[in-house]
């Protein structure tokens, strides 16, 4: 009996303590200096390549993106100090080498310089960067929105109908001087309103549906009618405006969430084989569309015509003469590609100008954002939060696979920008806030829980109240 009373009164062990996860914001720095560094170096190189002499406001487009990157520093360091090290510094310097590629390309079309404004641009979304880091001290916050943000983006994506087409298409709006394309901020808002559905749903998601074959089920009306029906709206409109490029995106970014949702492999069949319907009728029925597969089919007919090569068989052209090593900033014929040359087909002159070296290092920085991101979301605990991460990720590879296969002959052309690189106000703003709600989504998978990795944590209250 003493013995079990002694054994009794024995004290609790004390809780264990708080792990401190490394912030690694120096490295975030360290990594910034270096891209800032890059860019300012590309910089002044095409400037003395085309000219022959250092650009006259070198000092002030250095001191211009130093403190634009020291800006969202500063705010990460501030407010999201947990966040993702290498995110921004990937950023800042994609962004810096799009700066870079279109000054050279610049100097060869005297009359559309756009550089100065795509660095306008550049500060603006920097500056919604740091705003977004600020403002969203907690992701979950966004998931009480979906319903506003899914109406919101079809109110973006329908506006354009108005206007004239650009190009064969109505994706722009236009007054005064003055240019913007709905549909980049309307991915992000799709992305918000397929993230907190698919999240408040995902019981009935992973646990319902009659068995059609293999491992694939067929989801309920009620539960997969909702954001069914915002999805077929929002690809219907895209549809009528004639922007294929951004409704395969939304397509893709619709079939992923929902794979990641319901963990069932079969609908990544489904989607793929939609897809190659859906492809193959536009591409048939579609004038606008059609002429850009037969364009893929055989890029060079325009040259055994006698009419000289059209842009794709420039760009590969571009990419031929580019070699491993390429030819160097400024010593490339890419500008032949024409007015496209500055945004869809930047990544024909980044090919031809920097190599297959180059390009590679490019298209990794790419996978390294894309990776990044999609750890973020394997990290989070709240399913809201893990699907966000997912789909803002997902948005960035679809666009990289779309573009760079469209460039290099390997699908059609969509007419969509490469994130951060192509010239794009609408394009680049979009990115950077992407890119703002990455970190804070990091920020949220790395902060360190009380008591440990297997501690307590809000995400885990939250996700049992949505299901309550």
């Amino acid at each position: 009996m003493t013995a079990l009373t002694a054994k009794v009164a024995e004290p609790a062990p004390p809780p264990p303590p708080d792990v401190h996860a490394p912030k690694r914001r120096g490295v975030e720095l360290s990594l910034l200096f270096g891209a800032v560094s890059i860019a300012v170096l590309g910089h002044l190189y095409v400037g003395l390549t085309t000219t022959g002499h250092i650009p006259h406001p070198a000092s002030h487009y250095a001191a211009g993106l130093a403190v634009a990157a020291l800006a969202a520093h500063l705010a990460v360091r501030l407010c999201a100090p947990y966040a993702d090290p290498l995110l921004l510094p990937i950023a800042v310097l994609l962004n810096g080498l799009g700066l870079v590629l279109i000054q050279r390309l610049d100097a060869t079309t005297p009359g559309h310089v756009t550089a100065g404004e795509q660095l306008r641009w550049s500060a603006l979304g920097v500056a919604l960067f740091v705003l977004a880091v600020v403002a969203l001290r907690d992701h979950r916050v966004l998931q009480k929105y979906a319903y506003l943000a899914a109406a919101a983006a079809l109110a973006l994506m329908l506006v354009p109908v108005f206007f004239p087409a650009v190009n064969g298409a109505h994706i722009w709006i236009r007054f005064g001087g003055l240019s913007f394309q709905p549909g980049e901020f309307a991915k992000i808002l799709l992305a918000v309103f397929f993230a907190a559905y698919l999240a408040a749903n995902r019981t009935a998601l992973a646990l319902t549906g009659r068995t059609l074959f293999w491992r694939l089920k067929l989801l309920p009306g009620r539960v997969l009618g909702p954001i069914l029906a915002v999805w077929l709206l929002s690809v219907g409109v895209l549809v009528l405006e004639r922007d294929l490029g951004t409704s395969l995106l939304f397509f893709g970014l619709f079939v992923i969430m929902l794979f990641t949702a319901t963990g069932r492999i079969g609908w990544i069949a489904v989607g793929l084989l939609l897809a190659a319907v859906g492809a193959y009728a536009v591409g048939t029925f579609e004038p606008h569309v059609n002429s850009r597969v037969d364009d893929w089919l055989n890029p060079f007919a325009s040259i055994e015509r006698g009419d000289g090569p059209g842009q794709l068989a420039q760009s590969l052209f571009a990419f031929g003469a580019g070699g491993l090593l390429g030819a160097g900033l400024g010593h490339g014929q890419s500008f032949l590609i024409g007015f496209a040359a500055k945004s869809d087909f930047i990544l024909a002159t980044a090919g031809e100008e920097l190599g297959l070296v180059g390009l590679t290092a490019i298209l990794l920085l790419y996978g390294l954002l894309v990776s990044r991101g999609f750890r973020a979301g394997l990290a989070l605990r709240d399913p809201f939060g893990r699907l966000l991460a997912t789909g803002l990720a997902s948005i960035l590879a679809l666009q990289v696979f779309v573009i760079a296969g469209g460039v290099t002959g390997l699908i059609p052309l969509t007419g969509m920008a490469m994130p951060f690189l192509a010239q794009g106000g609408s394009s680049v703003v979009t990115n950077w806030i992407i890119v703002a709600l990455l970190i804070r989504l990091s920020d949220s998978a790395r902060r360190p829980r009380p008591g440990g990795p297997d501690g307590p944590d809000r995400s885990d209250r939250s996700a049992e109240e949505a299901d309550a």
